[in-house]
């Protein structure tokens, strides 16, 4: 019986595996350089790339829980196509993947429409999968760190609507929980969807406000530009990207990210704590700086 774990030396995907290794499960981890892994002991660690079948047939075999995650490129979705039918074919029933909340909303937004596609997928296939959906990760707002710190600016395009922003470590345990709960149920288990969120739904002038206190000055928000939010982001990704984020941005301007009623208790009852806050990273980056 065997997790494995894709997206493995990623923010999530790390974290990912030290929860399920704590927990003595059989982890493998799949990357592209395994010269680059850093895993904790007993990880068995497996040179692997989406567009690659062969290499995932390989590293699939004898899998029998599989965590998806792939990240944001321009053919995300023919990555997650491809591996979702070489598990298919390796006999593997059991996943939990790593989508977005609100895919179904979002439509215009590119890398939300095929994560969406991808959970389609997932239920046409007859797969039998948790499906995690998380809201805006509040670790992305160390991209724009020197921005609050050194200019006094919050420039994320959050909006009036409010995002319910969630700490990446949260989102790793949890995964790490399902896929421990897929992995150990006598029968596969029905598909399921997760909200992950944030205990509070925020917005920029909230975020704003939390940065002013813990720093102790003036922050303000400005990022309802959201042309010049993607200029800005194209000094350090590329244009595609850029307008995907921007495309994002805007649609929190309109719709916000908010969560569904219970998804908060049920996280919480989930993990047996309470949720991480922004407040809580805004005193941990400003005390690291």
């Amino acid at each position: 019986m065997t997790i494995l774990v894709t997206g493995a030396s990623g923010n999530v995907g790390v974290q990912v595996i030290e929860h399920l290794i704590n927990r003595g499960a059989d982890v493998r981890a799949l990357v592209r350089d395994p010269s680059k892994a850093n895993f904790p002991a007993g990880v068995a660690v497996v040179k692997g790339d989406f567009l690659d079948p062969d290499s995932l047939r390989r590293a699939f075999d004898g899998v029998s829980t599989l965590f998806l995650l792939n990240a944001v490129v321009s053919d995300e979705f023919t990555q997650a196509l491809i591996a979702l039918n070489v598990a298919r074919s390796a006999g593997i029933e059991r996943i939990v993947y790593l989508s977005v909340i609100h895919p179904d909303v979002y439509v215009n937004v590119p890398h939300f429409a095929g994560k969406y596609g991808v959970e389609r997928m997932i239920e046409q296939m007859d797969f039998h999968a948790t499906i995690l959906r998380p809201a805006y990760f509040i670790q992305n707002d160390l991209m724009i760190k020197d921005a609050i710190t050194g200019y006094g600016v919050y420039p994320m395009p959050v909006g009036d609507k409010g995002l319910a922003m969630i700490d990446v470590r949260d989102i790793a345990e949890i995964a790490a929980l399902e896929l421990l709960h897929r992995e150990h149920a006598a029968q596969p288990l029905p598909i399921n969807r997760i909200n992950l969120v944030g205990p509070q739904t925020l917005t920029g002038r909230d975020i704003a406000a939390i940065w002013s206190d813990v720093l102790d000055r003036p922050i303000n928000y400005g990022g309802s530009d959201t042309a010049a939010f993607e200029q800005n982001l194209k000094q350090f990704m590329p244009p595609w990207m850029a307008y995907d984020m921007r495309m994002m941005g805007e649609r929190f301007l309109t719709d916000g990210m908010l969560p569904e009623g219970g998804d908060v208790e049920r996280l919480t009852t989930l993990l047996g704590r309470s949720l991480r806050s922004y407040r809580d990273f805004a005193f941990e980056t400003a005390a690291s700086a």
